[in-house]
């Protein structure tokens, strides 16, 4: 099972340096041996936050060989046209290294901020990453067709952020690259299923998001209204456990939340991997 680090930058603790934070959070964790580096996707949700494609062009900058990734960009509130060309150029810069995570949005503020119609979101998502996939293969959409950079053909991989459902499983298995699910949401009998349905559909690529990590005793307020239902919020040998009962499970990458406050966990992960 592959490991990668999600960061989630938070002005309160970065303030004006957020510049150096991420960068040096995306050189370490490159340096430590994690598989990938994945952000999120918000923007109205009282907080100050950074786009996530602009924020993996400046990490694709910092880096040569992790995978850089969304986990999930909410495809609903952008124009499906424009998007593609935006992740076409991030994929580009990147040297192919974007892995595309992407989702339906589940937060009504961030479509109200942009007039999107949040009740038609799923409808939208599918009919959205059609267009994109279409402005990738170089066709024409709704006037001319925009012209593929050389070696961006096809799009990056494309992994889906949903729940467990057979309707999505089978989008995430049979049409794009993988199904990511959510640490913070999904139960470890919800996931156990969902794997199951996702591996008997062809999946080829299961990723657990947003698990929550924090070794310290007692860990640091989350940013979140619930407790996550799967997390490493313990000790170093209790989250190997857990790490070992989701690889037993099928899990093809675990991607984990440490604190921006205390990036220095990164170092205890690597061992913990390592060992």
């Amino acid at each position: 099972m592959r490991i990668g680090i999600v960061t989630i930058p938070s002005a309160a603790e970065t303030g004006p340096s957020v510049v150096e934070h991420v960068t040096a959070i995306a050189r370490s964790a490159e340096a430590l041996g994690f598989h990938g580096l994945w952000v999120t996707d918000a923007f109205a949700r009282g907080k100050p936050t950074l786009d996530p494609l602009i924020l993996l062009g400046a990490l694709a900058t910092q880096t040569t060989r992790i995978e850089l990734g969304t986990c999930v960009v909410q495809v609903p509130l952008r124009h499906p046209v424009e998007h593609a060309h935006r992740v076409q150029t991030l994929n580009i810069l990147s040297g192919g290294r974007l892995r595309f995570g992407v989702g339906s949005g589940s937060t009504k503020h961030d479509f109200d901020a942009v007039q999107a119609d949040y009740d038609a979101r799923f409808k939208t998502l599918t009919a959205s990453l059609d267009i994109m996939r279409r402005v990738w293969a170089g066709e024409a959409v709704y006037g001319p067709a925009l012209s593929v950079w050389p070696g961006s053909e096809g799009g990056p991989p494309v992994l889906l952020g949903a729940w467990r459902s057979e309707r999505w499983i089978n989008l995430s298995a049979k049409v794009l690259q993988g199904w990511i699910a959510s640490g913070i949401h999904t139960s470890w009998e919800d996931l156990a299923i969902g794997i199951k349905m996702f591996r008997a559909a062809g999946g080829k690529r299961a990723v657990l998001a947003n698990i929550f990590t924090d070794f310290r005793d007692p860990p640091a307020r989350l940013p979140l209204p619930h407790v996550p239902k799967i997390s490493l919020l313990c000790a170093p040998a209790e989250a190997r456990d857990r790490l070992n009962r989701l690889e037993d499970l099928g899990i093809d990458d675990a991607l984990l939340v440490v604190p921006s406050s205390d990036p220095g966990q990164l170092e205890t992960i690597a061992g913990l991997i390592r060992s």
